[in-house]
């Protein structure tokens, strides 16, 4: 991979590049799915890296479902090792594996903008057949800006449809920079926004980001 990885990227690691984690992590041997989570076919995804990463290699988060505790599990994999990478799934592809009650705010997300991507527990359910959902889940999404002049619009939409929903919408605005959480975009262009980009977070204002500067 001549590039790095964008945030929130699904990769799957070769069967030799997971054993080599479960070398490097002994630890993990002792969690339950953890030690088959790659010979499963089951991804992990891109996250900003910490101070206690090796460098050179990609870093990588394995969230456990609800039943096995909710942790995080960082984790880190050399790029050779990966043998898939994506982005997060479509919405409109998540959606078979959300309860019904969120059909509707789906519907109308789509509708919306349907290039709309899930992330979270909706797309770790939908890509693993595992059981992440839970009463007080949050629906995770990314909306991709292709114009500050669409901001209005989709902002507007996201508030309306987050009034009526019958869960917590989450998620960010995404654009070259990285991704804002769309609520701190309602404010206006002077106003201090924090971009969560690959290699970490940095500010800017709303009027920066929304034109595609990055910082």
């Amino acid at each position: 991979m001549a590039e790095a990885l964008a945030r929130h990227s699904m990769v799957k690691a070769s069967n030799a590049g997971w054993t080599a984690v479960m070398n490097r992590y002994p630890e993990l041997a002792s969690e339950p799915i953890v030690a088959g989570w790659a010979h499963a076919g089951r991804p992990l995804v891109v996250r900003r890296p910490a101070c206690s990463d090796t460098a050179g290699l990609v870093p990588l988060g394995l969230p456990l479902p609800p039943s096995l505790g909710k942790r995080r599990i960082p984790v880190s994999l050399a790029a050779i090792d990966i043998v898939a990478f994506a982005p997060p799934p479509l919405l409109a592809d998540a959606a078979a594996a959300a309860p019904a009650s969120w059909h509707p705010t789906i519907d109308k997300l789509l509708t919306l903008l349907p290039e709309t991507r899930s992330y979270g527990s909706l797309a770790w359910q939908h890509l693993t057949g595992l059981p992440y959902l839970s009463d007080s889940s949050d629906l995770d999404l990314l909306w991709p800006l292709s114009s500050a002049k669409q901001v209005e619009f989709l902002l507007s939409g996201i508030a309306g449809i987050a009034k009526q929903a019958p869960m917590r919408l989450d998620g960010e605005i995404t654009g070259p920079a990285g991704g804002v959480q769309w609520r701190e975009l309602t404010g206006a262009d002077e106003d201090e926004v924090l971009v969560k980009g690959p290699a970490g977070v940095t500010a800017t204002t709303r009027a920066a980001f929304l034109a595609g500067q990055v910082s």
